[in-house]
């Protein structure tokens, strides 16, 4: 997928949300020879040392990887951003990084206009390839707009059949803004035993992951599914070889319940 500053990013990457660092490693591992290119992390994960070290042992040249992480509510503010781009880019081990994403907008903070200033100069510097957000709404989106020199070239967003954020994606598609999903699959639950989900699973002789991972892809999401079971790392970028239809994307759309499996943005202020 290219960005709107022109750099490519792979469209399905391997999140590692929830793995411990010492697991890290391994999984990473298996993601890269099942052939994954793009890695994505955050400085909340407490893992980017672990992702570091199956970067550095995978013998992969650099310029073949797509490496996300992201700035943490608590490094919020101009200098914070800075010295936390520091220390993530020193725990993975890396010269650059290819996307930074301020991870939420931590309204009670009012921090992430700031926040952006030091991406932007980041960015300048030559010291990351493209920057972002992740999970913005609309009106962060504007607010932020007043005052950047760059726009955001992703926005990271809960998404999913039963989340499909229209207005977000709207905005998105209005303001060249790629949409990135994560938790792609509603954390696997009841998302999944659908029957709309479980017929088309069926009719295309794929996995109920496979077909939404499918209807991500073709509505141009970025996806970064997770999962440490090597069959369904593999399984989870097996999504090229088949397309869905019209009617089947229609049929998917009949599922969104504006239903979250996270917090609202608007609401998620931690530490």
């Amino acid at each position: 997928m290219k960005l709107n500053n022109g750099v490519e990013m792979p469209q399905v990457g391997y999140g590692v949300f929830q793995i411990p660092n010492d697991e890290t490693a391994t999984a990473v591992t298996t993601a890269l020879e099942a052939g994954y290119r793009s890695i994505d992390t955050a400085a909340a994960y407490q893992n980017e040392a672990g992702v570091g070290q199956a970067l550095a042992d995978s013998g992969i040249e650099r310029g073949e990887l797509f490496v996300t992480t992201k700035l943490w509510n608590a490094d919020q503010g101009y200098e914070r951003t800075l010295r936390a781009f520091d220390r993530s880019l020193s725990l993975l081990g890396l010269d650059y990084l290819d996307l930074y994403l301020i991870h939420w907008p931590t309204p009670a903070r009012d921090l992430y206009v700031d926040s952006w200033r030091a991406m932007e100069k980041l960015y300048d510097e030559g010291r990351i390839r493209a920057i972002g957000v992740s999970n913005f709404q609309p009106e962060h989106l504007d607010r932020l707009a007043k005052s950047a020199d760059i726009a955001p070239a992703v926005n990271q967003v809960e998404l999913h059949p039963y989340l499909q954020q229209a207005d977000v994606r709207t905005y998105h598609n209005d303001f060249g803004i790629r949409t990135e999903a994560w938790s792609p699959l509603a954390k696997g639950g009841s998302l999944l035993t659908e029957p709309a989900i479980e017929a088309l699973a069926k009719e295309h002789d794929r996995t109920r992951a496979q077909i939404v991972l499918r209807w991500h892809l073709q509505l141009g999401h970025i996806v970064i599914p997770k999962s440490v079971t090597p069959s369904r790392i593999a399984e989870n970028l097996d999504v090229f070889g088949f397309t869905l239809t019209n009617d089947d994307l229609d049929s998917l759309a009949t599922l969104d319940r504006n239903e979250r499996t996270g917090p609202h943005p608007d609401e998620f202020n931690a530490v």
